[in-house]
């Protein structure tokens, strides 16, 4: 699998989530096997670049490379812009985001909004393009089978992307309209792989080793993006390499491991984030972590309500010490098989 002069060992990737991909959830999903790791959606507005958020989005310290970041807007010439700023920050790729479905992001003519307007679609993918091809910086784009299920035009997008010059197409199997609900449909994404050449990646409900293969063998895709079935299971990746490259499963992680990774994962998030924030953004991990493991039910109330980095550091180390550590995660080994 390559993305322009970048190869890949194999065809598991971390999709972007925005608010859920930052470094420290890139850095862990990348150690626990994610081959490709896209950074959440940084804003193509210049005048939201020195903020905060788009400073922490822009930081990539320690992460392996390639460093790959989505850029949202609707204007060709800012787009392309904000491609040359984050390069000259770090990144190797850039992906443009047309596949948001959020409401907020649409209602700029951002994100899948941009599906109903294929002439504006083709003016941001040859500007951007353009932009980043005298620095040797591959473009890619994420996107939806179209905007609702009567006007799928994922066909005449990806060749639009071929011939603009995109390294590599990444089609979530939903249309806009579909948001996350119901179960995502690959026949169009394997219509979309009999239509044009560059590496196409299938996204959507890839939630076990058997669906990726399962998905790889029906579409023809190149590889496989995995977004929020990795959510408090990041040693997903790993997994479903491994049954792709040897038809076994993986042995299902044990309750030290599951301390090992959190616990890691935590002090990597509030180092990045701060106190202040990072207790607050730390709770849904904490609460994807532990959903569906026996006994949790009742410390999660209470890991929601304290208010500092160490008591939540501390309460989890202290439930976590009390499981046998080389017991298996039964719930998640469950959900795997």
């Amino acid at each position: 699998m390559h993305i322009g002069p970048w190869t890949f060992p194999h065809p598991v990737f971390a999709a972007p989530m925005a608010g859920v991909t930052d470094r420290p959830y890139r850095r862990l999903c990348k150690a626990l096997g994610a081959a490709y790791a896209v950074s959440e959606m940084a804003a193509s507005n210049p005048r939201l670049w020195d903020s905060v958020k788009t400073a922490r989005r822009l930081d990539h310290t320690g992460e392996s490379d390639p460093i790959a970041v989505q850029i949202a807007g609707a204007d060709p010439d800012m787009l392309a812009e904000a491609a040359l700023f984050n390069i000259r920050k770090g990144a190797h790729i850039i992906d443009i985001n047309m596949g948001c479905p959020v409401k907020k992001v649409c209602q700029v003519a951002s994100g899948s909004a941009l599906l109903r307007d294929e002439a504006l679609v083709a003016r941001i993918l040859q500007r951007v393009v353009a932009a980043c091809a005298p620095l040797n910086i591959p473009v890619t784009l994420k996107t939806r089978t179209g905007w609702d299920r009567e006007s799928r035009n994922a066909i005449r997008i990806a060749r639009l992307a071929e011939d603009c010059g995109i390294a590599a197409l990444t089609l979530h199997g939903r249309t806009r309209c579909d948001l996350y609900q119901g179960e995502a449909e690959y026949d169009t994404i394997r219509e979309v792989r009999h239509a044009i050449k560059i590496p196409l990646i299938a996204n959507g409900d890839i939630t076990s080793p058997e669906k990726a293969r399962r998905v790889l063998d029906y579409t023809g895709a190149d590889a496989i993006m995995v977004g929020r079935a990795a959510q408090g299971r990041p040693w997903i990746f790993r997994e479903i390499a491994h049954y792709l490259a040897h038809g076994q499963y993986l042995p299902p992680p044990t309750y030290g491991e599951l301390r090992e990774h959190l616990l890691g994962h935590l002090e990597d998030h509030y180092s990045f984030y701060g106190e202040h924030t990072g207790v607050r953004t730390a709770r849904k991990h904490i609460g994807w972590y532990l959903a569906d493991l026996p006994g949790a039910s009742t410390l999660l109330p209470l890991l929601m309500t304290l208010g500092s980095t160490a008591q939540q550091s501390l309460a989890l180390q202290r439930w976590l010490d009390a499981q046998p550590a080389d017991a298996p995660i039964t719930a998640m080994a469950a959900a795997l098989h």
